[in-house]
Parts: C-alpha cells; sequence; structure tokens
C-alpha cells in the first residue's frame, strides 16, 4: 500500500520516495532520520526499527501526535476542515495552544493550507507564512491510522543530527536530507536556508557521516549539486551521483523550474548500476 506523507515539507523528498528500496541498502538494521522533514523516505521504506528526528519541536510533536493519538488527532482536522477559511485561518495562526494534541492539530491544519505548506517563523518565532490556495483540511488518501502504525515502532525525538548520527552503529542506515546549504549561490531558497544551517553546519554533518562510515555506518545524503558540496564530500569510497528534478517551492518563477541535487553515499545504490532513471529526472550535465 503506498503511504502518502500527512506533511507537505519545502524540499522534501515525495519525489524521491518511490525509488527508496532501490536507493538504500538491500540489508540495514537500524533506520536513521535527522532532519526528518515529511518523513517521505522513511514513509517508503517503511523500516522495522527507526529513530526519526529532527530540531524542528512543532514537528516532531505532530510526528508523535500522529503516532499516539491518531484518532483524535484526526477528529481536530475534521472541525479544522468545518471552519476553515481566510478569517479562521489567520485566528488559529494567531493562537497559541497548551496541550500537545492541539499543538499538533494546529501545525497541521497550517501546514496544509498555508502557502506552499512552507515553514517559517519570525523573529519572534512566530508562524507567519500567509495561507494559501487549498481548501480542503483533509485529504481522499489520508490514513492517520497507517501512519500511526508505521511510527509505532519508532523512536522520534528533537535533538541535533549530530546526537542521532552518533547512535548508528555497524550495519545501520542513516539517511540524511539536510538543508541545502553551500559556501556560495545565488539560489534564493539557499539563502533561507542559511538562516538555520549554515555552511558550518554542512562541515559538521560531513565529520559525523565520516566517523558514522568508520562505525560500519551505511549513510544516503542528499544535498545541492555544488561544487563546494562536491569538494568536502570527495573521499576514498564515497560515491556522488548527480540528478536533477523539477521545484514548485518557491517565493517566485525566479526560484522554480529544474534543480540540480547530489545523492551522496558510502555505498553505490542498486539504483545507479540499472537502467531506471528518476521520474522526471535526468543526469545533472553541469555543476553549479
Amino acid at each position: 500500500m503506498t503511504y502518502y506523507p500527512f506533511l507537505k515539507w519545502a524540499g522534501g523528498k515525495r519525489w524521491l520516495s518511490p525509488y527508496a528500496h532501490a536507493l538504500a541498502p538491500a540489508e540495514f538494521g537500524r533506520y536513521f532520520e535527522p532532519f526528518l522533514g515529511a518523513g517521505a523516505f522513511f514513509g517508503a521504506l517503511e523500516p522495522p526499527a527507526a529513530m526519526l528526528s529532527d530540531c524542528n519541536a512543532e514537528l516532531i510533536n505532530c510526528f508523535v501526535t500522529m503516532r499516539d493519538q491518531p484518532d483524535h488527532l484526526y477528529s481536530i482536522m475534521q472541525r479544522h476542515q468545518e471552519n476553515h477559511s481566510d478569517e479562521y485561518y489567520y485566528l488559529i495562526r494567531s493562537v497559541s495552544y497548551l496541550s500537545a494534541l492541539e499543538k499538533a492539530g494546529r501545525f497541521l491544519y497550517l501546514n496544509r493550507t498555508c502557502f506552499n505548506g512552507i515553514y517559517r517563523v519570525n523573529q519572534q518565532g512566530k508562524f507567519n507564512v500567509p495561507r494559501g490556495t487549498k481548501s480542503s483540511v483533509l485529504f481522499a488518501h489520508d490514513d492517520f491510522s497507517k501512519a500511526s502504525r508505521l511510527l509505532a515502532s519508532a523512536r522520534i525525538e528533537v535533538c541535533d543530527f549530530e546526537s542521532t548520527i552518533s547512535a548508528a552503529g555497524e550495519g545501520d542506515f542513516v539517511f540524511c536530507d539536510p538543508p541545502y546549504t553551500v559556501s556560495h549561490n545565488n539560489n534564493g531558497f539557499v539563502r533561507y536556508n542559511e538562516k538555520m544551517f549554515s555552511w558550518s553546519d554542512q562541515i559538521r554533518l560531513r565529520d559525523c557521516l565520516k566517523a558514522a562510515n568508520e562505525r560500519g555506518v551505511r549513510f544516503l545524503v542528499t544535498n545541492a549539486a555544488h561544487y563546494s558540496i562536491r569538494d568536502i564530500y570527495q573521499s576514498p569510497g564515497f560515491f556522488i551521483n548527480p540528478v536533477s528534478r523539477a521545484s514548485v517551492i518557491g517565493g517566485g518563477n525566479q526560484y522554480r523550474g529544474r534543480y540540480s541535487e547530489f545523492l551522496i553515499s558510502n555505498y553505490q545504490p542498486d539504483f545507479f548500476g540499472s537502467a531506471r532513471d528518476l521520474p522526471k529526472a535526468r543526469a545533472a550535465q553541469r555543476l553549479n
């Protein structure tokens, strides 16, 4: 049964998830994902044991609530569906809830109805994305019970990526989809990400993965196809496979179109040894 992520996440890997099994190692122990986002890759793999984490506390609370209270969360979403309007959207955006359940419902409602599913807060930490064009809060493919069952055996935490990767041991698999930042770039989306994930964080991530590699951990990293990323991952035994994809996330047409990405791993995925190709994607011919 196809898994549909219950969240929309800027930079998410829903486009990549149909090929998760061909990209992941054929066999691995535990699954680790330190930049959870919408969890599309995790959902496609359905690993029996996982550690999922992110530094976004509201995101993690939503996942924990989906795991532990799917029926109650669905009821809250039904209430939001019945009341959804311009006025109601901005009312919910302005309120703060005390209960974890109501916080999760607010987060999921805003995610599904804001502009392009973007998560952005102001200097006071308040969510400030305007309402989008969506009129539906609940979708035909929603299956909160399935999402809850999938998450049942997962450890879900708010923490820095270094803590999560450090917990992986020999035979485990780490999938990393960090915010895309590079040493120099004029891409608007990258500039936005620099506020929450700096170039020094990219170096720290690389160092964490090198240490994990020495422990016998398998890893797959998605990142921007940029010479600065290529340079820091050029090590013996590391594979850098360029692909390109379509993007519709961005505040203006100048930030939409096709974007090159790297898939970086310390093993060569079976996918790249076959004749298959990513959907609507092709090998990137030029680096930025």
